[in-house]
């Protein structure tokens, strides 16, 4: 990072942002996008693999999106049965062109005669994004959907698959430490 351009760094010194603080601010921004990418990741895949011991076959699947033309399909993170199981670690999106995707996503997958359900192990922070997800909790409700976030996400894969995920996986990040 120290080789790379900063230029954009004029608009951090008009902020009174110094040179070193604005490079440690870069450093921390990098870390915490390849930190939350890979963190989501990996819930993704833990969450697939429960689903995937209890129900053999289960596991991501496209659908084509009716609803619009961008994108042209939508990924299924988890289809289980008739259950299409959308799985976040984490979602402080407040982003309106995300949350209309989403809604799409949301309408498709209705509409192809399956039961969206959204898996959110942690919950947001910020005001603006817990109001945005009490609106997806709305939506998927009012689609014959479910929603389940903080511990009852954790609860539902457990009932689902018998995995004791949140047990699973503070036992093996105490082994890490």
């Amino acid at each position: 990072m120290e080789l790379d351009n900063h230029d954009h760094h004029l608009a951090y010194r008009l902020l009174g942002v110094g040179s070193t603080d604005g490079q440690s601010i870069d450093r921390h921004q990098n870390t915490g996008r390849f930190l939350y990418r890979h963190a989501g990741s990996l819930m993704e895949e833990v969450t697939i693999a429960c689903f995937a011991h209890a129900f053999p076959g289960s596991g991501k699947q496209m659908i084509d999106n009716t609803v619009g033309t961008k994108p042209a399909q939508f990924e299924i993170d988890c289809l289980v049965g008739q259950d299409a199981i959308e799985i976040k670690w984490r979602d402080a999106t407040t982003d309106g062109d995300h949350v209309s995707k989403e809604l799409a996503r949301l309408t498709t997958i209705a509409a192809a005669g399956l039961r969206p359900v959204r898996l959110m192990y942690f919950e947001p922070q910020r005001q603006q994004a817990r109001k945005i997800q009490g609106r997806l909790r709305e939506s998927y409700l009012q689609s014959g959907g479910e929603y389940h976030s903080g511990d009852d996400a954790w609860i539902y894969v457990e009932s689902r698959t018998t995995v004791d995920l949140r047990s699973v996986l503070e036992d093996l990040s105490s082994h890490l430490r």
